[in-house]
């Protein structure tokens, strides 16, 4: 394999070493004001180059969403605690509870506070049930954070309720006159059309945790 550049080196290693301290990954920008790069096209150029090495992974739905490959997140003590209160499907819906309630609560993930600026408030978490967003580095039992709204904009991910199948899905969100569009991250998978009156926006995704075993 080709030696990384001394800029891929240095971006690597800051991207470790801001794991390490803050325990959530760095931002593009972060990264270009830290090392002194000329512009965020080359921070994401060299990052493109990384993840070409399998040597990071990249969430472009989140502004923090990179991951180093092998790396066990640390727990960190000033992590927030969020409800994991059902699953949620990333393929064809899934039928859910249309309200969630303390019954519903399955357990609790961990996040850190740059993802839980408000202590958790408006937050909770569901286990994603599929592969519809596997190109959105959104795999079948990652554990994704929303937060709760009941709007969001055009190519936001979110959960959305479809009000007559009674049925809960992760997709994203586009408004097409009076049809809504759910777009899945998954070139094999078709989208899914339905009236725009028929979809409630339950939250908004905000963070993605991957599950080890």
């Amino acid at each position: 394999m080709k030696k990384l550049s001394d800029r891929q080196q240095a971006v690597l290693d800051y991207i470790a070493a801001f794991l390490d301290q803050n325990d959530y990954p760095p931002t593009i920008r972060d990264i270009k004001n830290e090392l002194g790069i000329s512009s965020t096209s080359v921070v994401d150029y060299n990052l493109k180059v990384l993840e070409e090495r399998d040597l990071i992974r990249r969430n472009r739905n989140i502004s923090r969403g990179i991951e180093l490959v092998g790396r066990i997140p640390q727990r960190s003590s000033n992590a927030v605690a969020v409800n994991i209160v059902g699953q949620i499907a990333a393929g064809l819906p899934i039928e859910v509870p249309e309200a969630f309630s303390q019954e519903d609560i399955l357990g609790q993930i961990e996040v850190s506070p740059e993802v839980a600026p408000r202590g958790g408030e408006g937050l909770f978490a569901l286990k994603v049930k599929g592969l519809s967003m596997i190109d959105a580095l959104i795999n079948d039992g990652d554990i994704v954070v929303l937060r709760a709204q009941s709007t969001c904009e055009n190519g936001e991910t979110v959960a959305v309720w479809l009000e007559s199948e009674r049925e809960t899905t992760l997709k994203k969100f586009y408004l097409e006159g009076d049809t809504v569009r759910l777009q899945p991250a998954n070139i094999t998978m078709d989208p899914i059309y339905t009236p725009a009156d028929n979809v409630r926006i339950q939250g908004k995704l905000v963070s993605v945790v991957r599950q080890i075993d």
